[in-house]
């Protein structure tokens, strides 16, 4: 049916009279309606999301970015049980559970104008397989006490001094400092990721204290529970600004760096925002900010400096840079549920 004139001349009215409101409301209204829900941290090292997020909402009025802090696997089940759309756009994954999303379908494929994507280092690109971006890496080395310890420890093996003995803390399992530390244990005595039985017998030769999250084992050498122990960069760093007596060493043959990946969920309402923000995270802006104190993280784009105050919690060196290890998770993540069987069994955690 054709549009008569009357109505003709009342619809270029109305539009007329939008336009003479300025700048009008529809785009207000798409942008009214709009909420991202990003996964993040939990406390300080939230603090560059929140940064990136106030960006974000000063380029689209009306848009509100909320962020959820959380590492727990409840996330996950939030995301598979929801009927229609996630209940959450995009979050942060450590290497492991990265491919694990990736495997069980909850990760979307990357998407979208994400034009910071060429400036990334390519091989942290390709460890990625299509979801997501590689948003930063953080260092497993060796964190200790430095009331209790002396001689500070120079290399993996040291870990097994003798005065060492029954003073070590170890993560569980669960965690992927807990999997790094039973691969590092392997490989510092001759074993692999897929040889992981001298790492156990390594592992119980320490006669270590056992902790449930890398928070839990922070807080056992604060308290002197422990005198050194396996931990991530980070975790040191925020207990060494508190004044406490707590020292990071990036131990030989190199420190252990763990990709992590910020990736959009499948059934997000807004790919195209998620992609703005996966280009927001890998902007030299955002990069330079979680570098920096007190977050320490390592940049995967290239041409972002670390800075001087850095230097003790990542790689600012090229030499310190190619000492990095990698831990192979494609052998490790499909064992991943008998680990941790095996290490409460071991450890009566």
């Amino acid at each position: 049916m054709g549009i008569d004139r009357r109505r003709a001349l009342y619809m270029m009215g109305a539009g007329m009279g939008a336009v003479a409101l300025g700048k009008t409301t529809r785009s207000a209204f798409a942008e009214e309606a709009r909420e991202l829900v990003i996964v993040t941290y939990p406390g300080a090292l939230s603090e560059p999301h929140r940064w990136l997020a106030n960006e974000m909402q000063a380029r689209h009025p009306g848009l509100t970015i909320r962020l959820v802090p959380s590492d727990s696997q409840d996330i996950v089940a939030q995301i598979k049980a929801a009927q229609g759309y996630s209940p959450f756009d995009a979050g942060p994954n450590d290497e492991p559970p990265h491919l694990i999303g990736v495997r069980e379908g909850y990760l979307a494929k990357r998407e979208g104008a994400i034009p910071n994507l060429a400036n990334a280092y390519p091989d942290l690109v390709a460890r990625s397989e299509g979801f997501g971006v590689p948003a930063t890496y953080s260092l497993v080395g060796i964190a200790y006490n430095t009331d209790m310890v002396k001689e500070p420890p120079t290399r993996w093996a040291d870990l097994w001094r003798p005065e060492f003995k029954g003073r070590v803390g170890i993560a569980r399992t669960s965690s992927n400092l807990g999997l790094a530390t039973l691969a590092i244990a392997a490989k510092t005595h001759g074993g692999s990721e897929g040889n992981l039985d001298v790492g156990w017998e390594k592992l119980q030769a320490l006669e270590p204290k056992a902790a449930r999250s890398p928070a839990s084992l922070t807080q056992m050498l604060e308290r002197e529970e422990i005198a050194i122990c396996p931990l991530w960069n980070n975790n040191t760093a925020a207990a060494a600004a508190k004044g406490l007596p707590i020292a990071f060493v990036k131990p030989a043959p190199g420190a252990v760096a763990i990709i992590s990946f910020f990736s959009g969920f499948a059934k997000t309402r807004h790919p195209e925002l998620v992609a703005e923000w996966l280009n927001g995270i890998l902007s030299t802006e955002y990069q330079s900010r979680a570098a920096a104190a007190p977050y320490y993280f390592g940049p995967t784009v290239k041409g972002v400096p670390v800075p001087p105050d850095a230097a003790p919690y990542t790689p600012a060196t090229p030499e310190e840079v190619l000492a990095l290890q990698t831990i192979d998770w494609k052998t490790i993540v499909p064992v991943r549920g008998a680990l941790v069987e095996r290490f409460d069994r071991t450890f009566a955690i």
